[in-house]
């Protein structure tokens, strides 16, 4: 199942949501009725995610039994899939191809990041180039959703605690990132994690590690490789950020982009006004947004 969180702009009721599924190429069934009439919080959608919850089953039943309202695309507004993730925790350095591009040791352990929850940006929304960069940069990533809270999970068991994936834009400062001499700042500028348009729960995707992931700018290919290329699996990750991080339901795991990012190229090629980027992923659609320069 394909779901999505969105707003109605004939219902709106101010920082509430509804949370859907995917049913047709432009069709998409509304699943809030049965959980809440008025609408979920950011906080409520998160229980969604949470496999514990077994949400998916019953809104499997009521898509068939018809009990759902289908609205057209046109007629919502997506929001990322979840609205608010309590953690976004980002992997650098993941790809074999990549890290041969940047010059840099293959890592003998996860790099890792995070980026704020005002970095969150829904499929069409605008990446704001920051005032002050002008070396703002795209990775193309696959995002896995977490769907258990736990700590020190056994690598064996790793993958029972996804609960699905989707298309990821880890957005980049590259002069802030690398001026500083950590990530934080370059990688945390708002609207610097677009995600989505939808998350695939984990039966959509036998196989994350054998995934063709792609960047487009403008529609000319950027970057074009293989999730088979990642140095450090999603189990072995999770395995990883579980000893020292308690992973919770919704939160999400980046996890490292392949080569051909702008900053790699000769001569570099950074996002400007009015740019269009597009993600993809096979199974998990086309994550576009435009480039907007932030005032």
């Amino acid at each position: 199942m394909k779901f999505v969180a969105f707003t109605v702009p004939s219902k709106v009721q101010p920082g509430r949501f509804h949370i859907g599924a995917v049913v047709g190429e432009n069709e998409i069934a509304d699943l809030t009725p049965s959980i809440l009439p008025t609408g979920l919080t950011s906080e409520e959608i998160l229980r969604c995610f949470d496999l514990e919850t077994n949400f998916v089953e019953p809104a499997s039943e009521a898509i068939a039994l018809g009990h759902v309202e289908i609205f057209e695309r046109d007629e919502i507004n997506l929001s990322a899939p979840v609205p608010r993730p309590g953690k976004m925790i980002c992997i650098g350095l993941n790809y074999r191809d990549h890290v041969k591009e940047s010059g840099a040791e293959m890592p003998k352990a996860p790099l890792i990041f995070s980026k704020f929850v005002t970095c969150v940006a829904a499929a069409n929304d605008p990446i704001l180039l920051p005032i002050g960069s002008d070396q703002v940069d795209f990775e193309a990533e696959l995002a896995v959703v977490v769907g258990r809270g736990a700590k020190n999970i056994a690598l064996e068991d790793a993958m029972n605690y996804v609960f699905g994936y989707t298309n990821f834009n880890d957005v980049s400062a590259r002069d802030m990132q690398f001026a500083d001499g950590q990530w934080q700042r370059g990688k945390s500028c708002d609207a610097f994690a677009p995600f989505g348009e939808f998350v695939a729960t984990k039966d959509e995707i036998p196989d994350p590690h054998s995934l063709r992931i792609q960047f487009r700018l403008n529609g000319e290919p950027m970057q074009d490789s293989n999730t088979d290329q990642l140095i450090f699996k999603i189990p072995e990750l999770i395995e990883y950020l579980s000893r020292s991080i308690t992973l919770e339901p919704g939160d999400i795991i980046a996890t490292g982009t392949p080569p051909g990012v702008g900053f790699a190229r000769k001569p570099p090629v950074f996002l400007k006004d009015g740019d269009v980027c597009e993600v993809e992923i096979d199974g998990l659609g086309i994550l576009r947004n435009p480039v907007k320069q932030n005032v």
